[in-house]
């Protein structure tokens, strides 16, 4: 093994032996709090964007350190009518960067606004939805699709433009392991996706075009599957992707999961990439380690450790990611996020080797 996995791997037992002897009271974490998959708060099937009656009213008054008084209106479920739903983001962010031989830099920015919409076509059993991203850079379409749900809602059949089902659904695109697959928030595609939902399983099969929302250019498909086992307090998954594209197959493969230690969830993900679009074929890792502890109410603090091994074939050549995050939530509608993030790259690049820090307005309904 060499010095920076040792340093990755060293890191995670530090938090490990630290954060099991604590006690104390979307994002994977919050299912695997209440053990459940990621479809139960939101309309997605998959988990993301828009939240569902249930994720509504969770956001609302269990999230929150203290409930506002809305003045007798009741909560927020998104209902403009007995068949359309509405929902949106908004994250305004204020960043911070400090990279070695390199002037500091910051800057506001938006870093995402979108709104959501669903029409129940016919109860729950066909609907139509949207994800829209309005900013930054202008209105860009992230998921467009019709859902039709079979077999006593156990079984659905979903068309259009999606997120694919692949690994944690993490909110952060930056990660190595989403960054490292290309699946993540930026790169839906087209396509169709087969679920099953019964019991403790959950399992998606999706056939898409393999270009990221792009136009087709040859006539091999991506095919990207993933299967998950939860329990209360804890789950594991696993997915697969295998994507023929018009230079050679891409293939993946990931290990996911998580547990539950009293007020900590754990969240870890590891994924292979063969990519045999290059030559000679390129062998890469990438491993992501996730401790949110929820200390009081309405807080919880995010630890993250990762790793990424861009090339098997080149020594030395490895990547960490260390972050700690405090989020926020004061009342509901409105979660405040502050967070450091340290990279540790190879010494000859800078970029691989800076230091990050955000603080961040998060509006949602």
């Amino acid at each position: 093994m060499n010095l920076r996995a040792l340093k990755f791997w060293s890191l995670c037992l530090l938090l490990a032996t630290q954060l099991l002897g604590v006690r104390a009271h979307a994002e994977p974490y919050l299912a695997l709090r209440e053990g459940l998959p990621c479809g139960a708060c939101h309309v997605n099937p998959t988990g993301g964007g828009m939240r569902n009656t249930y994720g509504d009213v969770y956001s609302q008054t269990q999230m929150p350190q203290q409930q506002v008084d809305l003045g007798g209106r009741g909560l927020w479920l998104g209902n403009l009518t007995d068949f359309l739903r509405i929902g949106g983001n908004l994250r305004d962010d204020f960043t911070w960067n400090d990279t070695p031989h390199q002037k500091k830099a910051d800057s506001f920015a938006i870093d995402d606004f979108r709104i959501y919409g669903a029409a129940d076509v016919i109860q729950n059993r066909l609907q139509l939805y949207v994800d829209e991203r309005l900013a930054p850079g202008g209105t860009q379409s992230r998921e467009a699709y019709g859902l039709l749900w079979l077999d006593q809602h156990q079984v659905y059949v979903k068309a259009g433009q999606m997120y694919l089902p692949y690994g944690l659904r993490l909110q952060d695109d930056e990660a190595f392991v989403r960054q490292a697959t290309g699946i993540n928030y930026t790169t839906p595609d087209n396509g169709a996706e087969f679920g099953y939902q019964h019991g403790s399983w959950n399992a998606q099969l999706a056939i898409t075009n393999g270009t990221a929302g792009a136009a087709e250019n040859n006539q091999g498909k991506q095919i990207t599957g993933s299967a998950v086992y939860i329990k209360p307090g804890w789950r594991l998954g696993v997915s697969y992707s295998d994507n023929d594209g018009s230079v050679g197959k891409r293939q993946m493969s990931g290990l996911f999961g998580g547990f539950r230690t009293g007020p900590v969830a754990w969240l870890a993900e590891v994924d292979y990439i063969a990519d045999h679009t290059v030559a000679p074929r390129l062998d890469e890792y990438a491993g992501l380690l996730e401790a949110d502890w929820a200390f009081l109410r309405g807080n919880n603090l995010k630890l993250t450790a990762e790793y990424l091994d861009p090339d098997t074939h080149i020594a030395h050549n490895n990547q960490n990611r260390f972050s700690i995050v405090w989020e926020y939530t004061p009342m509901q509608f409105l979660q405040t996020r502050l967070g450091v993030r340290k990279l540790d790259g190879i010494p000859q690049n800078d970029l691989q080797n800076a230091t990050e820090g955000f603080m961040e307005a998060h509006v949602f309904f």
